[in-house]
């Protein structure tokens, strides 16, 4: 019991802080998050959507692959924590109006929060949605660090967006991924409590 309210505590922190990170920082300039953020930033480029809802649209869509080959269980964890990133992204976009902006401390301290949200889920083995599924498969077969097949998978999101909206997005994504990719792998691979469901920190 004790290991479940610890796991809800930190997916709900985890989705929080990616959510914070994306809505305050990285989404009032089109940055994408990751792959997910990227389609999220092209269906409200193309839509006109709220990139929150538009964010829990994509990430909803990856859930069968989660079930599949993830199971159940980390569907269940995978709705939690992508719910909890779409109303945090709701909540930091309608509550905080910041007109005086600088591109790249937006993009260094969105980018700190993304890496910190998605790290504390994926060593909780919870996909933080979207291409995180397919990442966290692929870390699971092959007991690597997620952050290496979600840096080259979100690399072929953001070139398409680049295309699509302005070539200099693919630039600050590049830069929020290198980023976030490192504090990914920072915190996957601290030792300070135990995560009882990653294979590789089993090995």
């Amino acid at each position: 019991m004790t290991h479940l309210l610890v796991k809800a505590i930190i997916v709900i922190a985890g989705g929080s802080l990616q959510g914070m990170g994306m809505g305050l920082f990285l989404f009032p300039h089109f940055i994408p998050s990751g792959g997910a953020g990227g389609i999220a930033v092209l269906l409200t480029y193309w839509f006109h959507l709220n990139t929150g809802l538009a964010l829990w649209l994509v990430n909803a869509s990856m859930l069968l692959l989660a079930v599949k080959y993830l199971g159940k269980r980390v569907a269940v964890w995978t709705v939690i924590g992508i719910t909890m990133t779409s109303v945090s992204i709701l909540f930091f976009e309608q509550t905080f109006i910041i007109t005086d902006r600088n591109l790249l401390l937006d993009l260094f301290c969105g980018s700190l929060l993304l890496g910190t949200g998605i790290g504390l889920l994926m060593r909780q083995g919870v996909s933080n949605g979207g291409v995180g599924v397919i990442a966290l498969i692929v870390s699971h077969k092959r007991s690597i660090s997620p952050g290496q097949p979600l840096f080259w998978i979100n690399c072929c999101v953001f070139i398409f967006t680049a295309a699509v909206i302005d070539w200099k997005i693919i630039l600050l994504a590049l830069g929020s991924q290198w980023i976030s990719t490192r504090m990914v792998n920072l915190i996957c691979q601290l030792d300070l409590y135990q995560s009882y469901t990653i294979s590789w920190r089993r090995k």
